[in-house]
């Protein structure tokens, strides 16, 4: 749970630092982090894991980029900067993004791995991926690289 410990630290160096707008986003992430712990409780699990953690901090940058286009294309370039600073700090948790080419290694390693000859295998393909990689996936990338291996 080192995420979890970051977001803590963080928020306290933020706080002392007197960074408003870094605390509102940690808190942001941590209100969102809880909901999601209380949404996991009926399955048995107290605590999302650290893997489920980086797929929801990938989901809020998705969401931030979005609302940032959409506020520029509404003529609210001020709303877009806060969106943009948002991701900023959001994606220094991200652990960072594999190269192309060690992705398309591991893709290629996964297809073989497999045995995959065709797109009915993408999921066999993509459970390898996730298993072996986990977290340093983009699986927005990942998904495109292996639709074009397999096709």
């Amino acid at each position: 749970m080192a995420l979890r410990t970051d977001f803590t630290e963080g928020l306290k160096t933020a706080m002392k630092a007197g960074d408003a707008p870094r605390v509102s986003t940690l808190r942001m992430v941590m209100a969102r982090l809880k909901d999601l712990d209380i949404a996991a409780r009926p399955k048995g699990v107290a605590q999302i894991p650290d893997d489920e953690i980086v797929s929801m901090l990938r989901n809020m940058v998705k969401s931030r980029a979005e609302s940032a286009a959409m506020y520029v294309q509404g003529g609210r370039p001020e709303l877009a900067a806060k969106e943009d600073s948002e991701i900023v700090i959001i994606e220094q948790f991200l652990p960072a993004p594999m190269d192309e080419a060690a992705l398309a290694l591991a893709v290629a390693d996964a297809v073989a791995e497999t045995g995959a000859g065709s797109m009915k295998d993408m999921g066999r393909v993509m459970a390898a991926l996730k298993g072996r990689h986990g977290a340093a996936l983009d699986l927005g990338r990942v998904n495109l690289l292996v639709k074009a291996r397999l096709s």
